[in-house]
């Protein structure tokens, strides 16, 4: 399916003068975490079935929000500075048009049409050493149906997906006409280092690679048949399927039974792992991002704009993984999860600090990256279950879809809220297109092995 639009205009939005903009100048540093997570641009799908709100008022709300949330519409320093520049020097808007109807030209499932809805300007995967790229990228697309998709591709560096939640919120309120709320938390720099500096746990090898990085040598060439053979499914898990799991995980002298996100991602470790035709003696783990805000001590706002996120690496071999009961692997998940507590996001803290005044010899970089197209033995877990996307409200209710667009990563799995609004979960899926119908005979199946 070729989705053709029609461009019909693109500009730069900038902060409304109504609510005052800071001092063109002002710089926001980084924190820690915004410099070990992904540098990418992450790029999302909301669409609104007719009649939906008119791209002026949308347009308005974006201005409202920004002049309260300047780090969006600022630039990156120049130079690899780990600094965002508040120069209002805009969000780019893109307006275009569709003569098919929205049911037609959105499917549900991602495919890489869904790429048209961000501009050709605005997707580029890994983030550009582009001084002036705006940070965020909206494009408003209408449907002959009257429908509306919002198409938005953000730094990953300016915030995390809890936080760039609460912004889309903040921006769905001022665009109805509401008041927008003061920020909770302004700067970046509420991650002291401790004195002195208690480096409790491993990091070299966790969230920084264990040696100084080598040279590159992976291309875009290098990836492009990988990439034609990774497909994606959506995989919807309802409610009921849910319930079986967690009494499949569940045993009569657990004192807490196993959560629904421990047991489903569970399943999905051990199912995807058999589907893999993984070798038992080889070693798998997961990668799953771990939220800081409630974790540590005194908790965080969800307000909080900027990347708070640490990860969770269960392990185990593939033989133990799949001759082990369910409820072994939700045990290793729970357990490792727990772990990234507030001492360890506080023992982080104190080792990035010491990393970044280490000679330029001794230093790591991150392990967030994506070079890697195949994570196979391996899976990373992100999940969006509790951030509330369908809240979005630009003032003709809640999204019909929320989705993130193509990303051909394989073993990148996503959870997302059900789309039908059954309590389900969907999780996006991409493996090797010969693994991809093992994977879906068996992922219905309460026992992987």
């Amino acid at each position: 399916m070729t989705i053709k639009l029609r461009i019909e205009s693109e500009k730069l939005v900038k902060s409304s003068e109504e609510k005052g903009r800071r001092p063109v100048g002002e710089q926001v540093q980084l924190s820690v975490f915004d410099t070990v997570t992904y540098n990418t641009f992450f790029p999302i799908i909301f669409t609104f079935r007719a009649p939906s709100v008119c791209n002026r008022a949308i347009e308005l709300g974006l201005r409202l929000a920004l002049a309260e949330y300047p780090e969006w519409a600022g630039r990156m320093a120049p130079g690899g500075v780990a600094t965002i520049l508040l120069n209002d020097g805009g969000v780019r808007l893109v307006e275009a048009a569709c003569d098919a109807p929205l049911s037609f030209a959105v499917p549900r499932v991602p495919t890489p049409d869904l790429l048209h809805l961000h501009g050709a300007r605005a997707y580029g995967g890994a983030a550009e050493q582009d001084d002036d790229r705006p940070l965020l990228h909206v494009q408003l697309t209408r449907f002959s149906c009257g429908g509306l998709a919002v198409g938005l591709t953000a730094s990953h560096i300016v915030a995390d997906g809890c936080a760039a939640c609460s912004f889309w919120i903040t921006w769905g309120r001022a665009a109805r006409g509401l008041a927008v709320p003061p920020r909770a938390v302004l700067g970046r720099g509420i991650f002291p280092v401790r004195s002195p500096p208690r480096v409790e746990f491993e990091h070299r090898g966790v969230e920084y690679s264990a040696t100084p990085p080598a040279p590159a040598t992976a291309t875009a060439v290098q990836w492009e048949g990988v990439i034609d053979d990774i497909v994606l499914e959506k995989v919807h898990f309802p409610v009921e399927f849910l319930r079986k799991l967690r009494a499949e995980a569940s045993f009569p002298d657990l004192q807490r039974p196993h959560s629904t996100f421990e047991t489903l991602v569970a399943h999905l470790w051990r199912t995807v792992t058999k589907a893999r035709g993984v070798e038992e003696e080889v070693e798998t783990h997961l990668r799953i991002s771990v939220n800081g805000r409630r974790r540590m001590n005194p908790p965080v706002p969800d307000e909080y704009l900027g990347n708070l996120v640490l990860w969770a690496f269960p392990a185990a071999t593939a033989g133990e993984l799949l001759r082990r009961p369910l409820h072994h692997a939700a045990a290793l998940i729970r357990e490792a999860v727990a772990r990234v507590d507030d001492r360890y996001f506080r023992s982080f803290i104190d080792f990035s600090e010491q990393m970044k005044a280490a000679p330029p010899g001794e230093r790591s970089t991150p392990t967030a990256e994506m070079e890697n197209r195949v994570l196979s033995p391996h899976l990373e877990v992100d999940s969006w279950l509790r951030f509330p996307f369908y809240d979005v409200d630009f003032g003709s209710g809640g999204p019909d879809l929320f989705t993130p667009t193509w990303s051909p990563y394989e073993g990148f799995l996503v959870l997302l809220p059900s789309a039908a609004g059954d309590c389900g979960v969907d999780v996006l899926v991409p493996l090797l297109r010969e693994r991809m119908p093992i994977f879906k005979e068996i992922c219905y199946t309460l026992e992987a092995n």
